[in-house]
C-alpha cells in the first residue's frame, strides 16, 4: 500500500504564503517591484481621467478620440522603440531607458507643461474649430486644444502597457516556471490590489492637500494636487529602479540555480524583434491569435463601459480637485476587493483548470454590464425612480454608483484572475513566442482593443452627438463582445492543456513548447 506523500504547505500556508524560504530573494523583490509599479498605475488612472474629462470645453467624450489619434500611434511607437532596444541591449539595460523616458515626461509636465498650459494651448484656432464643426467633433476638438493634458493621458496609459505588461510581466515569466508561477503570481496579485487601494488614499489625500496648499499659496488647487501626484509617481519610479537592480545584483544567480537557466550577464537577445515580423509570427500561432483576441476584447469591454460611467461622473463632479477625489475612493474599493477576490481565488488558479478561472472575468463583465445599463435604459420608469427617491437620491446618482460598482467588480477581476490566467498562459511558450507574442499582443494589442472600443463610440458620437444618446447601441455591442471573448478562452483554454502536457499538437504549434529546463518547476536543492 502506497503512501501519499506529504503537502510541501499546510493548507492555510498554501492559500497565504506559498512560497519557500529560499524563494524569499526571488519574490520579495519582485512584491516590492509590482507594488510601486501598480501604486503608479492607478494613481495615473485617476489624475488622467481627472485631467482630460474636467478640461475646458473637453469631456468623457474627449477619451474615445485620444485612444484613436493619440495612445494607438503612440503605442506603436513605443513598441517600435521596444523591438529596437531589444535587438541592441539586454532586458536590464531596457528595463532603466524606458523607465527613465517615462519619469522624464512627469517631471516635465508637474513644472513646465502644466503650468505654461495656457499659453501652449491653441485656444482661439479650436474655438474657430468648434463654430465650423459638427457638435459630434466636440471631443476631436478638445484632444487638439488640451494637448498637453493629452499627452499626460497617453503616457499614463502606456505606463501600463509599458512598464508593467510588458516590461514587468515579460522579466518575471522569462525567470519563472509554470508552477512557481501559479504559486507566485496570486500574491503578487494580492500586493498589487493593496497598492491600488493605497493609491486610491493618496489620489484622496493629495487631493486635499492640493486644495489646502492652492488656499494658502494662492495657486490652482488642481495645479497643486498634480505636482504631488508627479512627484509621488517619480518617487515610487526610483524605488522601482532600485528592487530591479537589487534583484538583477543579488538574485538572479539563484533564479539560475532554480531553473537550470543561465540569465545573469545575458547578451542581447538572438531573437531580432521588428513589428512587421512580430505580427506575422501572431498570425501563424492559433494558441498567440487566442490570446490577443482575449486581451483585445477585454479592453474595448472595459472602455466600452467606462466612457458612459464617466460621463455620469462628470455631471456630478465637474470640479477636477472633486473628480480626482472620487476617483480616488473608487481605487479604494478596487484594490480592497481585488484583495478579496486574489485571496479567494488562490486556491482556484493552483487547482482548478486554466479554462475554469480564465471564465470568471466575462461572466462578471457580462453580469455587472447587464445590470449597469439596464439601470441607464430604464432610469425614468416608475420602479427605478421609485428606488433612488428609497435611498434618497436623484437617478443621476444612482446611475453613477452602480457605473463606480461594475466598474469595480470589472477591475477587480482584471487584476487578480484575468492578468493571472493570461500571463500562464505565456509561460510555457519557447523564447521566441513569448518575446514576440508579448510584444505584440501586450504592447499593440491592448491598445488596439481601447482603440476598437474608442472607435466604436466615434462612430456612434459622429452620428447620435452625445454619449447619452450612444447607450443603447453600445449596450448591444458590449454582448456580441463579451461572446467572442468567452469563444476564445474556451479555445485557448484546450489548447493550454495540450501544450503544460505535452501532448501532440498540430506541427504549426510545436514552436510554440518550451523546450528549456524551466517548462516543468524543477526540485529547490
Amino acid at each position: 500500500m502506497t503512501t501519499q506523500p506529504k503537502p510541501e504547505f499546510g493548507k492555510l500556508r498554501a492559500l497565504f504564503w506559498p512560497v519557500r524560504r529560499n524563494e524569499l530573494r526571488l519574490f520579495v523583490p519582485l512584491l516590492l517591484m509590482f507594488f510601486f509599479i501598480c501604486l503608479n498605475y492607478n494613481v495615473l488612472r485617476a489624475a488622467k481621467d481627472a485631467l482630460v474629462v474636467t478640461a475646458p470645453c473637453s469631456g468623457a467624450e474627449a477619451i474615445p478620440f485620444i485612444k484613436v489619434w493619440a495612445i494607438l500611434p503612440s503605442a506603436f511607437l513605443v513598441t517600435f522603440l521596444f523591438t529596437r532596444l531589444s535587438n541592441r541591449f539586454n532586458y536590464e539595460k531596457i528595463f532603466y531607458i524606458m523607465m527613465g523616458l517615462f519619469l522624464s515626461f512627469f517631471f516635465l509636465f508637474a513644472f513646465v507643461l502644466y503650468p505654461f498650459s495656457e499659453a501652449l494651448h491653441p485656444t482661439r484656432i479650436a474655438d474657430q474649430l468648434s463654430e465650423i464643426l459638427p457638435l459630434g467633433f466636440r471631443g476631436l476638438i478638445a484632444v487638439f486644444r488640451n494637448w498637453t493634458f493629452t499627452t499626460f493621458y497617453v503616457m499614463s496609459e502606456l505606463w501600463g502597457t509599458t512598464i508593467m505588461t510588458v516590461l514587468f510581466w515579460g522579466f518575471a515569466n522569462e525567470i519563472m516556471s509554470v508552477g512557481r508561477a501559479k504559486r507566485f503570481y496570486t500574491l503578487l496579485m494580492v500586493g498589487g490590489n493593496l497598492a491600488g487601494a493605497f493609491a486610491g488614499q493618496m489620489v484622496a489625500s493629495l487631493s486635499s492637500l492640493g486644495a489646502r496648499w492652492g488656499a494658502i499659496s494662492g495657486k490652482e488647487p488642481w495645479e497643486c494636487s498634480l505636482t504631488l501626484i508627479c512627484c509621488l509617481i517619480i518617487v515610487c519610479g526610483l524605488l522601482t529602479i532600485a528592487a530591479f537592480r537589487w534583484f538583477n545584483r543579488h538574485s538572479l544567480d539563484r533564479v539560475s540555480l532554480l531553473e537550470g537557466i543561465q540569465l545573469k550577464n545575458k547578451e542581447p537577445s538572438e531573437i531580432k524583434m521588428g513589428i512587421r515580423n512580430n505580427f506575422k509570427y501572431l498570425a501563424k500561432s492559433k494558441y498567440l491569435l487566442c490570446i490577443a483576441v482575449i486581451v483585445l476584447t477585454y479592453n474595448i469591454c472595459i472602455n466600452l463601459t467606462e466612457v458612459v460611467w464617466k460621463d455620469q461622473l462628470r455631471n456630478v463632479y465637474s470640479n477636477p480637485n472633486d473628480f480626482n477625489a472620487y476617483m480616488g475612493h473608487v481605487l479604494i474599493a478596487i484594490g480592497i476587493m481585488a484583495t478579496l477576490i486574489a485571496l479567494a481565488a488562490s486556491g482556484m488558479i493552483q487547482k482548478a483548470r486554466w479554462t475554469f478561472n480564465a471564465m470568471i472575468p466575462p461572466t462578471i463583465m457580462l453580469i455587472t454590464g447587464v445590470g449597469f445599463f439596464t439601470f441607464l435604459l430604464f432610469k425614468d420608469t416608475y420602479f427605478l425612480g421609485s428606488l433612488s427617491m428609497l435611498f434618497g437620491c436623484t437617478p443621476l446618482a444612482v446611475g453613477v454608483f452602480f457605473g463606480s460598482a461594475q466598474n469595480c467588480l470589472a477591475r477587480s477581476s482584471k487584476y487578480t484572475i484575468f492578468d493571472t490566467t493570461k500571463e500562464l498562459a505565456f509561460i510555457p511558450l519557447s523564447k521566441e513566442s513569448k518575446l514576440k507574442g508579448k510584444a505584440a499582443i501586450d504592447g499593440v494589442g491592448s491598445r488596439l482593443g481601447k482603440s476598437g472600443g474608442a472607435v466604436i463610440y466615434q462612430s456612434l458620437l459622429m452620428v447620435l452627438g452625445t454619449v447619452a444618446c450612444t447607450i443603447p447601441y453600445v449596450a448591444v455591442i458590449l454582448l456580441f463582445i463579451i461572446i467572442a471573448w468567452m469563444w476564445a478562452v474556451k479555445s485557448l483554454g484546450r489548447q493550454f492543456i495540450d501544450v503544460t502536457q505535452q501532448k501532440p499538437i498540430a506541427p504549426e504549434e510545436a514552436v510554440l513548447v518550451k523546450e528549456s529546463p524551466s517548462f516543468r518547476e524543477q526540485p529547490v536543492q
